[in-house]
């Protein structure tokens, strides 16, 4: 098992200096980097695909990111999250079913674009891929955190 996270980080880290980027810094550049190499490994696409499907990939996440950062302003912003009044909560509430709603939109036309550079097989093995990724994360994490 280490020597396939070894293989991983030395994968992600050829990706990312592919794709322009330089070697990930932060914690958050590690994690996207070797969440590039496991959609990858898992979803195996060929060059073709990974060259288009890639941009639109990032592009969904940059989208995604931009409406997570503008709800968490608005809620850091109102400073509603104490719910003292019945305003602040129903504001919360309100704004998560505004960004949840964006990301169901925003899922549904990339979807449609995945769908155009990638076999409808290769679409869903992504999602899979993405929740088996999510899932690795927190089982990693969970293993490394002091009890």
């Amino acid at each position: 098992m280490k020597q396939f996270l070894s293989y991983l980080c030395v994968f992600a880290f050829m990706v990312i200096t592919l794709l322009g980027s330089a070697q990930p810094n932060t914690k958050r550049e590690k994690i996207e980097a070797l969440r590039v190499t496991f959609i990858s490994q898992k979803v195996n696409f060929t060059t073709a695909e990974a060259q288009q499907f890639w941009p639109l990939y990032n592009e969904y996440n940059d989208k995604t990111d931009a409406n997570r950062k503008a709800f968490r302003q608005l809620v850091n912003k109102t400073n509603v999250t104490d719910f003292a009044t019945d305003k602040d909560a129903e504001l919360y509430l309100n704004s998560e079913l505004t960004l949840k709603q964006k990301e169901y939109e925003l899922y549904k036309e990339y979807y449609d674009k995945f769908k155009k550079v990638l076999p409808i097989k290769k679409v869903a093995l992504l999602r899979k891929a993405e929740d088996d990724f999510k899932k690795e994360l927190i089982k990693n994490i969970k293993g490394n955190s002091p009890e």
